[in-house]
C-alpha cells in the first residue's frame, strides 16, 4: 500500500487531538495536504494526524485586528442630557443669586489726607483676653418696627416686606393678615404680582420688584377708639346653643376689631404698640396701625379659579388679565373637594348661618344636638361677613372669625377668606359666574 503525504511547516506545531482541533503556530501559518493512490490510505498518517485527513489545503490565521468599539446612538442621548442638566443647574444656582439684593456697602470717596485720622488703639498685656464679636441671633421672628407717622405724603418704592404687603393689597394681591414675615402667602402674592406685571417671577422682594412695588406714604397713622368700637365688643359664647342664643356675632376685643379693620395680623398691631394695656383700652385712646388703601377694581371681573394645590382664589377679567388674589382654605377630606366648573347662585353680605349637627361629627355637642340652629350674623359668625354660594348644595366662598388660619386644609368643603377678602369679592362676583376649581 502506497501513500504520499506531504507536511509543510514553518516550525513544530502543537496539535490537539479531536474532532475539532486545528494545528496552531503562533507568527505563521501551515500547509497539509494529503493524497490518495488506490483509494489506500496509510493507517500510519491516519494514527499519529487524525486531524489532517483533509482533501484541500488549510490555512491557519494566528494574528488578528482590534475589535474597534462599536458607536451607539444612546451614547449621544446620555452626553446631551449632561449638558442640559448642567446648564439647568447652573440657571438655578444664577436665580437664587438674583433672588437676594445685597447692596454693597457705601465708601466715601475721599483722599486720604482728608479722612479723619485713626486713633492709636492702647497696648494691650498679651496675656489679656481677647473679647470676641458677638454673633447676632437669627430668628423666624418679625423685624422691630419703628413706624413713622409724620412722613411726607407721596410714593415711592417699598423698603420692606411689611411695606411690600400694604402696596400689593392696594392692588387686590392679598397676602393674608398683614404680619411683616416673607411666608407662603406672601411669596405667592410676589408671584401673582409679579406674573401680571411682567417681572422675573421669583417670589422674593427683590431689586427689581422693590422699584415696581410702590406705596403710599405715610405708611403707619393713628386710629382713635370710638364708644361706638367699645359698645359692640361681645363675648362670644364656646358653644352651639350659645352661639345661636346671642344678639349678634360680633368682636370679643378692641385688639381683635382694630387687627382686622386694618386687616393686620393681632401680633403686628401689638408690636406697633409696645406697652399697650389691650384690656384697659377705652374711648378716645389712639394707636398706630398701618395706613390702608382701599383695593382698586381695574376691569370687569369674568371668572373665577381656585388653584386646590396652591389654596389661592384668583379672579381674572375676559382677558386673562389678574383682577385680584387672595389666600384661601379648602376641605380636608379630599373627597369634599369639588372639582371641575361651577357657578355662583347668590351673594349675600353678613349673613346668617344655619348650624346642622349631622355635619359635625367630631363635635360631641352635636352628636347630643337633634335640631339645626341658626347663628346670629356678625364678623364672628362661621362664615364671615359674605357668603358666595355656588351651584353645589351646601358649598360656597366665605369669610372666617380666624384669618389667621387662613390657608389650611381644614374646611367641611367650602372656600374660606379672610373677611375683608370675602366682602372685596363679593363685590367683584355676579350670578353666573364661572368658578373653575382645579
Amino acid at each position: 500500500m502506497g501513500t504520499d503525504t506531504e507536511f509543510k511547516h514553518h516550525a513544530n506545531p502543537t496539535v490537539r487531538r479531536g474532532r475539532r482541533s486545528r494545528p496552531f503556530q503562533r507568527g505563521g501559518t501551515q500547509r497539509y495536504s494529503c493524497n490518495q493512490h488506490n483509494g489506500c490510505v496509510s493507517n500510519i498518517w491516519l494514527r499519529v494526524w487524525p486531524t489532517l485527513w483533509l482533501t484541500f489545503p488549510v490555512r491557519v490565521y494566528t494574528r488578528y485586528k482590534p475589535i474597534r468599539p462599536k458607536w451607539h446612538w444612546h451614547n449621544a442621548w446620555y452626553a446631551l442630557g449632561s449638558v442640559v442638566g448642567l446648564l439647568f443647574l447652573g440657571w438655578m444656582i444664577w436665580r437664587m443669586a438674583r433672588s437676594y439684593d445685597v447692596q454693597p456697602a457705601l465708601v466715601e470717596n475721599k483722599p486720604l489726607s482728608a479722612r479723619a485720622p485713626v486713633p492709636a488703639q492702647p497696648a494691650r498685656p498679651t496675656n489679656a483676653p481677647v473679647a470676641q464679636p458677638v454673633q447676632p441671633m437669627v430668628t423666624n421672628t418679625a423685624p422691630a418696627l419703628q413706624p413713622d407717622i409724620a412722613e411726607t405724603p407721596g410714593m415711592r418704592p417699598v423698603r420692606d416686606v411689611l411695606e411690600a404687603q400694604i402696596a400689593l393689597a392696594a392692588r387686590g394681591i392679598s397676602c393674608g393678615p398683614l404680619d411683616g414675615v416673607l411666608g407662603s402667602q406672601t411669596r405667592a402674592a410676589l408671584r401673582a404680582y409679579q406674573r401680571s406685571a411682567g417681572l422675573l417671577i421669583s417670589g422674593m422682594l427683590d431689586a427689581q420688584t422693590r422699584r415696581a412695588l410702590t406705596v403710599k406714604t405715610p405708611v403707619f397713622t393713628n386710629y382713635v377708639v370710638t364708644r361706638e368700637d367699645v359698645a359692640r365688643l361681645l363675648p362670644v359664647s364656646p358653644t352651639w346653643v350659645g352661639k345661636s342664643q346671642q344678639l349678634r356675632m360680633d368682636y370679643a376685643t378692641l385688639l381683635e376689631l382694630i387687627a382686622e379693620k386694618t386687616r393686620s395680623h393681632p401680633g403686628l398691631v401689638r408690636r406697633l404698640n409696645n406697652g399697650v394695656d389691650w384690656d384697659a383700652l377705652g374711648p378716645g385712646t389712639a394707636v398706630t396701625v398701618v395706613a390702608l388703601e382701599e383695593p382698586r377694581v381695574r376691569a370687569q371681573a369674568a371668572s373665577v379659579r381656585i388653584s386646590l394645590a396652591d389654596k389661592i382664589l384668583e379672579v381674572f377679567d375676559a382677558d386673562g388679565n389678574l383682577i385680584a388674589h387672595f389666600p384661601c382654605s379648602i376641605a380636608r377630606a379630599v373627597e369634599k373637594r369639588p372639582l371641575g366648573q361651577l357657578r355662583v347662585v347668590t351673594v349675600v353680605r353678613n349673613p346668617n348661618y344655619t348650624f346642622n349637627p349631622q355635619l359635625f361629627p367630631e363635635s360631641a355637642e352635636a352628636r347630643r344636638l337633634t335640631q339645626k340652629l341658626i347663628i346670629p350674623p356678625g364678623p364672628n359668625n362661621p362664615v364671615g361677613t359674605a357668603w358666595i354660594g355656588l351651584d353645589r348644595p351646601g358649598y360656597g366662598i366665605h369669610g372666617t372669625p380666624n384669618p389667621e388660619q387662613v390657608g389650611r386644609t381644614e374646611s367641611h368643603g367650602c372656600f374660606r377668606l379672610a373677611n375683608w377678602d370675602a366682602e372685596f369679592l363679593a363685590g367683584l362676583v355676579w350670578v353666573g359666574m364661572p368658578v373653575y376649581v382645579e
